[in-house]
């Protein structure tokens, strides 16, 4: 089925879901409220829920460097009045500013950022524990395609987990699924600074290795290769992983980089995506929220002013 179909009939049916149980919106933080109700959500998921263990600067707000740089998309529960999902995205333009894209910290992407085109980054994907029915996450790729396509950006990327809960031979088998049939060409190839591989015992002879699946470490006979949703979601619009996972000992997960070309996408797309019920009152991406902006200064002030 092309890709076309595809992106109608997934977000189709989000939208139906969406719809049955909770009035939900979807908008960008606009706030510093808006902005520490995405950073409680975050820390109630990734600290509370999975046990991150990360430097927090405030009790109850996950939060970390690159927040001040990026755009923060959320869906909203009008009935409760919270954010049960966000995604935060960085702009190539705010990375310069930034120091680089968050995924630099974890991989070294001198080929992908040597690719003509222009990129953004997203990531800190959460949902609330009781909105895990495909509804907000439908919303918040339909925001953020809408984003892609109306700001004419080529290339979607970002680190996809796998969390370390279960055995660690389950990222083996994921890593060896995903490279079988979803590994991206050599020049956009990405190299873990911390490569999950280290974790693992040396290779015995008789594992056969290539140069494209550097990573192919032993699994057991027989270790489903069960994909996380969001990874599996990313796969199925078209995108490829770029190399062998690395180990955010932070957030204990093994992360696979991901980068999805948006080549084909045609204009219908965009008109596609800003009709998605519950995106009628979505406004446009502003600067994004920095507690500066609430000190006097102007929200162009700031922009124009950050190094």
């Amino acid at each position: 089925m092309p890709l076309a179909a595809r992106l109608d009939n997934y977000f189709d049916a989000e939208a139906r879901r969406s719809r049955r149980k909770h009035r939900l919106r979807l908008r960008f933080a606009d706030s510093l409220e808006d902005l520490r109700a995405a950073q409680r959500l975050r820390h109630r998921v990734f600290v509370e829920e999975m046990g991150a263990r990360l430097p927090l600067t405030e009790p109850g707000i996950e939060s970390d460097r690159f927040d001040h740089y990026c755009q923060h998309l959320l869906v909203w529960d009008e009935d409760t009045d919270q954010a049960v999902g966000c995604y935060r995205i960085l702009t190539d333009s705010q990375a310069v500013r930034a120091g680089g894209f968050y995924a630099q910290t974890e991989f070294d992407l001198t080929r992908v950022l040597a690719v003509p085109g222009r990129m953004v980054e997203v990531g800190r994907t959460c949902v609330h524990p009781d909105y895990r029915n495909g509804a907000v996450i439908g919303l918040l790729w339909s925001g953020l395609a809408r984003f892609i396509l109306m700001h004419r950006y080529d290339y979607l990327m970002g680190c996809a987990s796998i969390p370390l809960t279960g055995r660690i031979e389950q990222v083996d088998a994921i890593w060896q699924t995903v490279a079988a049939s979803h590994l991206s060409p050599p020049e956009w190839r990405v190299f873990p600074k911390t490569p999950f591989a280290a974790l693992r015992p040396p290779r015995t002879a008789g594992v056969q290795n290539t140069q494209e699946q550097s990573f192919c470490p032993e699994t057991a006979p027989g270790t489903p290769a069960e994909l996380p949703p969001l990874i599996k979601g990313y796969l199925r619009l078209g995108a490829q992983v770029c190399g062998e996972p690395a180990w955010d000992p932070a957030f204990n997960v093994a992360d696979l980089f991901l980068l999805l070309s948006l080549d084909r996408l045609s204009v219908r797309y965009t008109q596609h995506f800003i009709r998605q019920p519950g995106m009628a009152g979505m406004q446009s991406a502003k600067p994004p929220v920095n507690e500066a902006s609430f000190t006097g200064q102007t929200q162009e002030q700031l922009f124009c002013n950050r190094k």
